[in-house]
């Protein structure tokens, strides 16, 4: 019999309608405790229909007016008997609700134990637990839709088939040595070659979504770069829409990376505004750029910035030279000022023309952006988003490479199968269906209480 637990999950904040959620065996007892129908018990009241009535705090006074809806196991989220209240929002009527449930017989849930008691109970695999979370964080449609896919299971979807196809290989294969009398069609390893290439092949494609997931998940990581006082602190303040970082006239203001995320478009940046990258005898100033120029290095996006009224300095050329590597934009800042330095006279495909001063020339990075960043593969919940899952899938397909290798060396069944059983160990990972206590309890961990 599992502990009935209870928490609000909604959030501590002032808002038109707030619940508190209830989950374990006997919850609808503990419940009859603290709230009065207007009607029958919620005993007596069918599943999924809200009833009014009052709650009571601790001291059984009337604190709220509220609904409440119970869900029998198992036809409910979590698998168990729940019951939610519906309250006006004041985080004063939910606490003191919340503690006369816990006086009543409930214990205060942990983060995540809600939707880990689902994950636990067969109601969600790990695919589908991970991705609540996931939506709740969303800060993009596009992250939203793949999310509420995964919510659905289509990832799961993706990921049985192959799974399956190898269980039946493995146990076609122990069924022979283990039951030799019995009228079992012989075992050939070489039968199931197409088997193991196509499996691998799926794999690799789910595994070929996870740069599209990524950034679906965390945003594009932009570097700005440039030399002192040519405008990436402006930039980085016209895109947050705020003063973000500080702007002088003086060089080298900017002496660290400053970051912050912005929407442009329908693209998700996480700008990093880095310091002007430029020889300098200070000590500090020195560090700062080369935290830049590591910035640069691990950024998915570049965005190099230069004061268009000036020549091209040696400054300039070096910067540019260090933004072949990864995709860039070129904004040719203060055209106000009179420009000198034209399009043509930069290394880059992409090359807008800018005063930030005055706001002019930012109103086609969004298309240039949602152009350069579109996925091909569509937000449904195929793609993979979660660095954990990645990893799984990962050692999952390397596994399987190493059975095709052990196949085309003529290794022995045993040996092959030894790699395939590790690769269903592996993505049983991604499913929760091999995952280890320890890691189950760090996967719910992100999760906040209540949910």
């Amino acid at each position: 019999m599992s502990s009935i637990i209870a928490a609000i999950s909604t959030g501590r904040q002032v808002c038109a309608i707030g619940i508190i959620r209830m989950s374990g065996d006997g919850c609808i007892a503990v419940a009859e405790k603290v709230f009065t129908p207007l009607g029958a018990p919620l005993s007596q009241v069918p599943s999924r229909k809200l009833v009014m009535g009052s709650l009571h705090d601790n001291q059984g006074r009337v604190i709220d007016q509220c609904m409440a809806v119970c869900s029998r196991a198992p036809h409910s989220y979590t698998g168990e008997d729940t019951v939610e209240f519906h309250c006006h929002g004041s985080p004063a009527v939910l606490a003191a609700g919340l503690d006369a449930l816990y006086h009543a017989g409930a214990r205060p849930a942990q983060r995540g134990e809600f939707t880990k008691r689902a994950f636990l109970n067969g109601k969600l695999d790990l695919t589908q637990a991970e991705a609540v979370i996931d939506l709740i964080e969303a800060d993009t449609a596009d992250a939203a839709a793949n999310a509420a896919g995964q919510v659905g299971g289509v990832l799961q979807r993706k990921l049985a088939p192959i799974y399956d196809a190898l269980t039946d290989l493995c146990s076609h294969f122990h069924a022979v040595l283990d039951y030799p009398d019995e009228d079992i069609e012989d075992f050939g390893l070489q039968n199931y070659a197409a088997t193991l290439r196509s499996a691998a092949k799926e794999l690799f494609q789910i595994l070929n979504t996870y740069g599209q997931g990524r950034i679906l998940r965390q945003g594009v990581t932009t570097a700005i770069v440039g030399k002192p006082n040519v405008g990436k602190s402006s930039l980085l303040n016209a895109l947050a829409g705020f003063e973000r970082a500080i702007v002088t006239d003086i060089p080298g203001t900017t002496r660290d990376t400053v970051e912050e995320s912005v929407m442009v478009g329908s693209t998700r940046l996480r700008l990093i505004d880095t310091a002007g990258i430029r020889e300098t005898d200070d000590a500090v100033e020195a560090l700062g750029v080369e935290r830049s120029k590591k910035a640069v290095e691990e950024a998915d996006l570049t965005i190099f910035v230069c004061d268009g009224s000036q020549p091209l300095t040696k400054e300039d050329r070096q910067i540019m030279d260090l933004c072949q590597d990864t995709p860039a934009i070129a904004l040719i800042n203060k055209i106000d000022l009179g420009q000198v330095i034209q399009p043509s006279d930069l290394p880059f495909g992409i090359i807008l023309e800018t005063s930030l001063t005055n706001q002019d020339g930012l109103d086609k990075l969004a298309d240039v952006l949602d152009e350069q960043f579109a996925g091909d593969q569509p937000c449904d919940g195929s793609i993979l988003t979660n660095p954990r899952q990645f990893d799984a899938c990962r050692r999952a397909y390397e596994a399987m490479l190493e059975s095709l290798r052990g196949l085309q060396l003529g290794q022995t069944p045993d040996a092959v199968l030894t790699d395939i059983e590790e690769a269903m160990e592996a993505m049983g990972e991604v499913t929760g269906a091999t995952v280890r206590e320890d890691i189950t309890a760090r996967i719910f961990e992100r999760f906040c209480v209540g949910k």
